[in-house]
């Protein structure tokens, strides 16, 4: 006899079912007769499609696309859909237990930025499986970014940080600009500058130029330390008084200049309670 799927009713290779009894016109009617078939008793029935529900639960719950359309995104843990992305694994293991893998060394925000290079000497990630992350990231940043402005409102410094993500792994420093309208939503995030921070590079025409031509009514500043240490420098205070101060002349209120590192951040404004650098008395 050849062997069937049992889920679609027919044991493989592992005895015969009741329905293959009906099939085949015979008509076990004692414990014995069922014996010989390869049942151990009357109550198998029940058990083998106790185990087929099993079965499909078990796969259903490896089909993380199958999860996605019926469920939703949102419903998905993050290895579900890094395994949708990576779509295959290895020789030795699935896509979920290569996604496990990859997500505990490095958590989403920081996968979310890796450039092609670091993702490809990750095992299981070769050229392909690194560009389809790269793009999918990139494409999702934008997107992100693009929508900021009708509905993204900042209510204290900290809120800014899903903003800054891209930077606070950087090796360079990194100058960004996030200007507000006056219901302090965010309308556009421009970055400045690339390299060691200092006043040449980080000049106010620079800085408030896009805030003129969008009319932004606010400003708060940002940039990166790549030593890991969020300790504001002479020059970081200097710069920060420097654009206070023009954006007082240009009535575009500066309300705050965050620092951050891949493990931390730090509010200037917060960590100046006296207000002598001069920021926005207005605030958030």
């Amino acid at each position: 006899m050849t062997p069937v799927d049992p889920i679609q009713g027919s044991a493989a290779g592992g005895g015969i079912i009741l329905s293959d009894c009906v099939h085949m016109n015979l008509k076990p009617t004692t414990e014995s007769d069922f014996s010989n078939l390869g049942i151990s008793s009357l109550e198998t029935k029940p058990s083998i499609l106790s185990k087929k529900e099993e079965l499909r639960s078990e796969v259903q719950d490896l089909l993380p696309r199958e999860k996605l359309e019926r469920d939703g995104p949102e419903r998905l843990k993050d290895y579900e859909l890094l395994a949708i992305l990576l779509r295959t694994g290895l020789p030795k293991k699935n896509v979920l237990q290569v996604s496990k893998e990859i997500l505990r060394t490095y958590p989403p925000e920081a996968l979310l930025n890796l450039k092609m290079e670091p993702l490809k000497k990750i095992r299981g990630i070769g050229l392909s499986k690194a560009s389809t992350l790269v793009a999918a990231f990139e494409l999702a940043k934008r997107a992100f970014h693009k929508g900021l402005g009708t509905s993204y409102t900042i209510l204290r410094s900290k809120d800014i940080l899903p903003l800054i993500t891209s930077i606070r792994s950087s090796r360079k420093e990194h100058f960004i600009a996030i200007f507000l309208n006056s219901r302090k939503q965010v309308i556009h995030q421009e970055t400045i500058s690339i390299g060691v921070l200092d006043g040449s590079l980080v000049h106010p025409r620079e800085v408030f130029q896009p805030a003129i031509q969008i009319s932004a009514a606010s400003v708060i500043f940002a940039h990166n330390h790549p030593s890991g240490d969020v300790s504001p420098s002479r020059e970081d205070i200097l710069i920060t008084q420097r654009l206070c101060q023009a954006g007082l002349l240009l009535g575009i209120d500066v309300l705050d200049h965050v620092i951050i590192s891949k493990d931390a951040f730090l509010s200037l404004r917060e960590d100046d309670p006296s207000n002598s650098i001069g920021f926005s008395r207005e605030g958030f």
